[in-house]
This record gives structure tokens, sequence and C-alpha cells, in this order.
């Protein structure tokens, strides 16, 4: 493959990537703002609001799946490092795209088998905000997608090989 549609794949992965990494964030800081609200109201005004228990968890889904890419992209899943970093560094890439593949299978079966489950969401209401569930059950295709997406870009930068990654 080209070094130009390299370079350009990996710069479109890091975009994605620039855009989830601050989702995430915006996630995360929602989240920390909903529980201290609700730690706030329950401790200081002696007040129940049960809606904050349910904004969190589905707050931290979203977050905890949009994360995924990320470490996909970044090549941070701990395990697979582990196992990776045992093998000779000539080993480590075709390690590495053996693995990609089967995670690329696995979350190709997650955003199919995902969007099965976000549409059956339409029929399903929470219990506190009386919203069908399709907007916490897509963060699952949604993770799925994207980090398909981002390790299709990650098996092509590990696969060009070492003299046209620097070359890059």
């Amino acid at each position: 493959m080209s070094n130009d549609f390299i370079t350009r794949l990996d710069a479109f992965g890091g975009r994605l990537n620039w855009v989830v990494e601050r989702l995430c964030a915006l996630l995360m800081a929602a989240l920390v703002m909903v529980i201290w609200f609700e730690i706030f109201q329950r401790y200081a005004l002696r007040l129940g609001f049960t809606w904050g228990e349910e904004l969190s968890r589905y707050i931290m889904i979203w977050a905890a799946l949009l994360a995924v890419p990320v470490g996909a992209y970044r090549r941070e899943h701990i395990g697979l490092e582990l196992i990776s970093n045992a093998l000779p560094v000539a080993q480590r890439r075709y390690l590495r795209i053996v693995l990609d593949i089967i995670g690329l299978a696995f979350f190709v079966f997650m955003t199919i088998y995902g969007i099965g489950m976000a549409a059956s969401g339409k029929t399903q209401y929470a219990t506190i905000f009386g919203m069908n569930m399709v907007v916490p059950f897509a963060s699952v295709p949604l993770c799925g997608a994207l980090t398909s997406i981002q390790l299709i870009v990650t098996m092509l930068r590990d696969f060009t090989p070492p003299a046209e990654a620097k070359a890059s």
C-alpha cells in the first residue's frame, strides 16, 4: 500500500480518536457532576431524586464503551501487551495482525447484533425517565463500529513495512 494512503488513513484514525477522546472526557465530566449533585441533594438537601442514579449508569456505559476504540487506536490493551512484549520484535507485528483480525471479527459481530439490540430498545422503556432504550442501547453498535474502524487503521498501519513507515 502506498505511504500516502497509510498516512491519510492514520490521520483519519487520529482525528476520529481525538473526537472520541473529547466525547469520553465530556461524558466523564457529566458523570462526576451528576454524582456530585446526587450526593449534595441527598445529604445536604435531604431530597431523594432517583433519576441521578439511572442517568449516571447510562453515562458510565457510554463512556466505557466509547473508550474501547481509543484503546484500540493506541494499542493500550494490557493483556495483549503482555503477550506481545514476550515475543521477539519481528513476531510481534504478525501477532498483532492476527489479534486485530480476531478483534475485528468480534467488533463487526458486535456492531451487527448491536444494531438489532438497539432497535429492540424501541419497545423497552427506562424505569425513571420513561424514555425508550434506543439511546442507551445504541452505545453497543457504535462502540463496535468505531472500534472496527480503529482496528482497521492500526492493522494497516502495522502491516506497512517498517521502511515505508519511517518514510511517512
